[in-house]
């Protein structure tokens, strides 16, 4: 489900980060704010369209972010939240995670089975407005790498608990996301940047933040992200 790098003007109608968000327009008119994702990567599996955030690796920020906090995933469990193809996934599972990864697109759990036939990650479908209640408080590590991004508010304002109730007790939970300051206006996305206010809402479930990071670049192209660690407990 993960999103990055669709607000850029002056695309080509046949840029594939055009064509997401005319799926993503449609799907909103429609009133189904998740419903882009399956036909974007139904196009992409049958090779009519292009994934614009399939990089092929794992988010940098969450790989420097690893890297320093010298992860130790054996006996443990992580949730990897709207997986898309399985680069974030597949990073953290290399830790020694019990890794579940998941994304409402069912095309593209089908591609990330096929990208990693030998992966130890249990890939699945399923919906992030609606998580199985199991995973209530059950994961040692939870990764939400662009996903709230993709979604409008609302329903942003409903699944940004949902994420902070899948960390256990003594869990970490990681976000990396496109950020908007305060007061600024809202994206004509997607993705849609999240404020301050939407981070810090993640505690609301009980989490407490570690570390919160503001990452400024002027380009080209500028970018602007947060990447925000949360603990329980």
């Amino acid at each position: 489900m993960a999103t990055e790098g669709l607000a850029e003007p002056h695309r080509s109608p046949d840029d594939p980060e055009v064509h997401a968000r005319r799926l993503a327009g449609e799907a909103l008119a429609a009133g189904e704010p998740t419903g882009w994702f399956e036909p974007l990567y139904a196009a992409a599996e049958a090779g009519e369209a292009v994934v614009p955030w399939d990089r092929g690796i794992p988010h940098q920020l969450l790989v420097a972010w690893a890297d320093a906090a010298g992860l130790d995933g054996a006996g443990k469990h992580a949730l990897v939240v709207g997986c898309g193809l399985g680069e974030d996934a597949e990073f953290v599972a290399r830790f020694g995670f019990e890794t579940i990864a998941f994304d409402v697109s069912a095309s593209a759990i089908r591609a990330a089975r096929r990208r990693f036939p030998a992966s130890p990650v249990h890939y699945m479908t399923a919906d992030l407005l609606d998580p199985p209640p199991s995973w209530r408080y059950a994961f040692d590590l939870v990764v939400e790498s662009m996903t709230l991004q993709a979604l409008p508010d609302p329903p942003r304002r409903h699944a940004i608990p949902n994420v902070a109730d899948m960390v256990a007790s003594g869990g970490t939970l990681l976000v990396i996301a496109r950020a908007r300051d305060e007061g600024s206006e809202p994206d004509d996305g997607p993705p849609w940047s999240l404020t301050r206010a939407e981070i810090d809402a993640l505690t609301a479930t009980g989490l407490r933040p570690v570390r919160i990071d503001e990452f400024r670049n002027s380009g080209p192209p500028p970018t602007h992200r947060w990447r925000a660690q949360f603990r329980r407990g």
